[in-house]
């Protein structure tokens, strides 16, 4: 049943029903001496469960219709004219760390803490480490991310961050567990990545970025806020802001659940800090992700709130999932007990980067808000003495998810070239000590394929 726009892959996503079947990859080329080598000696540290498998193709061309990818999981996250780089052979291995959490059920595991690295033939000497957006699983970012350091020679990790799905915040004992579940995840994951790609390679990597987009965007941001040792750099595309006093998703959402209900205006989301320009994506977003977003987050830092609203749950209709709490529309963050504070505490941001950080996001980002997220997050770590460290780039016209850009193509831009540019400019300056471009706006061209070229540099 499709309910509007986007909606009935993104309840797919949410609801965890894709299966993938059991498909080897097409085309698969003979062996050279060098494919997979020392395969045999990859054992992933911590592991509870691995597999690997000896693949022709690592990128999404080659992986689509197998085992090894999901395209469903990736629904939405880049518009459909983005070209991707192919042909990569290598070793892919999967496997799950110790958890005992069942919502993901990819491969028929339903275990969580699943984990996907892909180690190219053509080592580049570098690693690049991401976790999922949203509520996803590990391979949602092979696309975006994934295809194209692949293509440049680097090793690849990702994982699911513990918990997924709608239900993600009934995992752990405590108000706030599962998000800060995501960060240990990271962590976990990318100690492991290095012993295993010294493994592969016969020595560690010389560098190791982290990045990712929208939640795995704060990752980045809290991995090089509490485990700078671990990397060389990070890019973060929109981020998700969490501070304990605010501004984080449970200050800026409530207005957009009252406006569902008549209780707020469109001036009063503006005051908020939602960009005027963005009117026209408001319909998408109240029905897609505003309601839906904020009960679940309230139902991970204060369940206690409307126990009769808890969240969504995976077992309920479309319609249950994504509907909102009438509750919610009266939220008050600032005004609920210590302990909610105390939940958001846990993985608070502070803007103390230890390693460059270039950051993206559009100004037309409808479900966080630039206003009430970067631009804070960039004063917080100019706040901290490590403005040097950073680059900020705000990208005119995008929107917190590329795919929107075929439904609304002369009012949008693609951020994904723009991210890729970014990361190009971040491997400079950690590995060639190139400056990247000051902070800036980066505007929408008038002409030229926007969907794949962004130049950082007006």
């Amino acid at each position: 049943m499709r309910l509007f726009p986007g909606v009935s892959l993104f309840a797919a996503l949410l609801t965890g029903v894709t299966v993938l079947a059991p498909a080897s990859p097409a085309g698969a080329e003979a062996p050279s001496p060098a494919h997979c080598a020392r395969q045999d000696r990859v054992h992933v540290p911590g592991a509870e469960r691995q597999q690997s498998t000896c693949l022709a193709d690592l990128t999404t061309a080659g992986l689509a219709g197998t085992p090894y990818t999901d395209l469903a999981d990736q629904a939405g996250l880049a518009a459909k004219a983005t070209r991707n780089p192919s042909g990569v052979p290598g070793v892919q291995v999967d496997g799950y760390f110790p958890d005992d959490s069942r919502l993901n059920a990819t491969h028929g595991w339903a275990h969580d803490a699943q984990f996907v690295i892909r180690l190219p033939d053509h080592w580049n000497g570098g690693l690049v480490v991401t976790g999922a957006p949203g509520s996803r699983r590990q391979y949602s970012t092979d696309a975006l991310i994934s295809d194209q350091v692949l293509a440049r020679g680097f090793a690849y990790a990702a994982t699911d961050k513990g918990n997924t799905g709608p239900d993600f915040f009934t995992d752990g004992r405590e108000p706030g567990d599962a998000v800060a579940e995501w960060n240990r995840r990271v962590t976990e994951l990318t100690r492991a990545a290095k012993k295993v790609v010294r493994q592969r390679y016969g020595h560690a990597p010389e560098r190791t970025y982290m990045t990712g987009i929208s939640n795995a965007g704060y990752l980045t941001r809290w991995q090089l806020e509490n485990r700078p040792e671990l990397y060389d750099g990070g890019v973060d595309w929109e981020g998700v802001l969490w501070t304990t006093r605010g501004p984080n998703l449970l200050t800026s959402l409530p207005v957009t659940v009252a406006r569902s209900q008549g209780l707020a205006t469109d001036e009063d989301l503006i005051a908020a800090g939602f960009a005027p320009g963005s009117r026209f994506l408001w319909p998408y977003h109240e029905k897609a992700y505003w309601g839906l977003t904020q009960k679940l987050f309230r139902a991970e830092f204060d369940p206690a709130y409307d126990p009769d609203c808890p969240g969504a749950t995976a077992g309920g209709t479309v319609e249950q999932i994504f509907a909102p709490c009438a509750s919610d529309a009266s939220y008050d963050y600032a005004s609920r007990p210590a302990s909610v504070h105390r939940a958001v505490a846990k993985v608070a941001l502070t803007g103390r980067i230890g390693k460059p950080l270039i950051t993206l996001h559009g100004d037309l980002d409808t479900l966080l808000p630039i206003a009430t997220d970067s631009d804070v997050y960039a004063r917080m770590i100019d706040a901290r003495g490590r403005g040097g460290l950073h680059r900020y780039y705000s990208v005119q016209d995008g929107t917190h998810t590329d795919g929107l850009y075929d439904t609304y193509p002369d009012r949008l831009r693609p951020i994904l070239p723009c991210y890729r540019s970014a990361f190009d400019a971040l491997t400079r300056w950690v590995e060639e000590g190139a400056a990247p471009p000051a902070d800036r706006t980066i505007a929408r061209p008038a002409s030229g394929d926007v969907v794949n070229s962004c130049a950082l540099e007006g």
